[in-house]
């Protein structure tokens, strides 16, 4: 029985979230499991087109509102309309008749919403719906589900807050951010890697060997300023610093675990990321604050225009667990985390809903697989839309799911054999990529106006 490394430590008693999930286990939900055919056709005519830049027509180019415009996609009568409307007048400048402010009707899926406004699968038809959508909203009314279908074909970000004064203060930041840059070079922008090794951790033992060092020689290599801390650096104290005091890395990167735990009244430290100071699984002691850094340490103006962290629900929590052993919420949400930087001033978040797996990096358990993390973050970096940028992430889903459900058809059609080490890493890896999400307006980019 082959055993796959555990990520997640839960807050009340110090250990790992879940037992670890065997290759048998995993095998015999996707045995079971059958994904929408709608949803298969979209994955694979994106898988088969090979172009980063799939989700826009042919002729369009993803940098310029005008081409391929922007909307805001709420529920009816959503009051954050009037709470974003600086931030909507200003998409409205950019976009011109491409500007939408589009509505999810109750029980809508994605092909529903899709087929009201005239749009169908393929590549994004800006006159019928733009490429980037911003949805705004509760995830218990907006799903999660939602922006991952629509993530395939569209640049999907997600704006969720328990106050309309958060949504104006991220509407503000975003102003500010694009007026000081209106017109300046983009200054050489960095990127800050942060990433823990806890003792006696195999999780993080991979993930600071085999993510965050091959990304520091991959970008270092393409002329990118790389800052890292690594290990014993990575410590809470090192993390707030990041986040508040000036340095070259507009993007700060960060592979940690999670934290997450049964109980509702956790919902303010689920997804914190746990840093070096935790001693380990072997402690067997409830984490106390001084180990994670939680919404609550968020103080005064973040200084990384986009955080992307590597991280057990570190963008949010599905109401039901999307893998084995979860923890079933009752009600989605998004993480306190990303919600409090972006509400500071942070620009965009991209961040994993629900657990997240070493195959992100790792294929077949062996060789480091960071191309498509550098290549997202070299786009963003060179001065890509952050949505645009995501394609990349977005690309390897499609490949990932389409190989998936041709090896299950084959299985249930004509009765080839799959084993269940492979099924259950394609299973995984399917579900892993697919919850890489964007919090924030997905036309953001990297600023000019925001430290050094």
């Amino acid at each position: 029985m082959t055993e796959l490394p555990v990520n997640g430590v839960d807050a009340d008693t110090g250990g790992y979230l879940f037992a670890p999930d065997t290759v048998e286990d995993l095998s015999a939900l996707a045995r079971g499991e059958s994904p929408p055919e709608r949803h298969v056709r979209a994955l694979r005519k994106r898988d088969q087109a090979r172009e980063p830049t799939f989700g826009t027509q042919y002729g369009f180019d993803p940098q310029d509102l005008a081409s391929v415009g922007w909307a805001v996609v709420t529920t009816p009568a959503s009051p954050v309309l009037d709470a974003l409307r600086p931030l909507l007048d200003l998409r409205r400048t950019q976009a011109g008749p491409l500007y939408r402010e589009l509505v999810v009707e109750p029980g809508e899926d994605d092909a529903a919403f899709l087929r009201r406004y005239g749009a169908g699968p393929g590549p994004a038809e800006p006159a019928r719906v733009p490429y980037y959508l911003l949805l705004a909203g509760d995830p218990a009314e907006l799903p999660f589900s939602l922006q991952y279908q629509l993530d395939v074909q569209y640049a999907v970000g997600r704006l969720h807050f328990d106050t309309l004064d958060d949504y104006a203060r991220y509407a503000e930041a975003v102003l500010a951010a694009e007026g000081m840059s209106e017109g300046t070079a983009l200054d050489s922008p960095g990127i800050h890697l942060f990433g823990v090794r806890n003792p006696d951790d195999r999780a993080t033992t991979l993930s600071a060997a085999k993510l965050i060092e091959p990304l520091r020689t991959e970008l270092t290599g393409h002329g990118v300023t790389v800052g890292v801390d690594v290990a014993e650096q990575a410590t809470k104290a090192r993390l707030s610093a990041l986040l508040t005091e000036p340095h070259p890395g507009r993007v700060l990167f960060t592979a940690s675990h999670g934290i997450g735990s049964a109980k509702p009244e956790m919902r303010e430290i689920q997804g914190a990321l746990l840093c070096q100071d935790w001693p380990g699984p072997m402690a067997a002691a409830p984490l106390t604050a001084d180990q994670y850094f939680a919404g609550a340490d968020v103080t005064g103006t973040p200084t990384p225009d986009v955080v992307f962290s590597f991280a057990c629900y570190g963008a949010g929590t599905p109401a039901a667990a999307d893998f084995p052993r979860g923890h079933d919420a009752g009600r989605a949400f998004v993480a306190r985390l990303p919600q409090r930087l972006l509400a500071a001033g942070v620009l965009g978040f991209v961040g994993h809903v629900d657990r997240v797996w070493s195959c992100s990096f790792l294929w077949k358990g062996v060789d480091p697989q960071i191309a498509t993390m550098a290549s997202t973050l070299r786009a963003l970096l060179a001065g890509q839309r952050l949505g645009a940028a995501m394609e990349y992430l977005n690309q390897r889903y499609a490949a990932i799911a389409t190989e998936l459900v041709t090896r299950l058809d084959a299985l249930r059609r004509l009765g080839r054999k799959i084993d269940d080490e492979t099924l259950a890493a394609l299973w995984t890896a399917n579900n892993d990529a697919r919850n890489y999400i964007v919090l924030g307006d997905p036309a953001v980019r990297l600023g000019a106006g925001k430290g050094p």
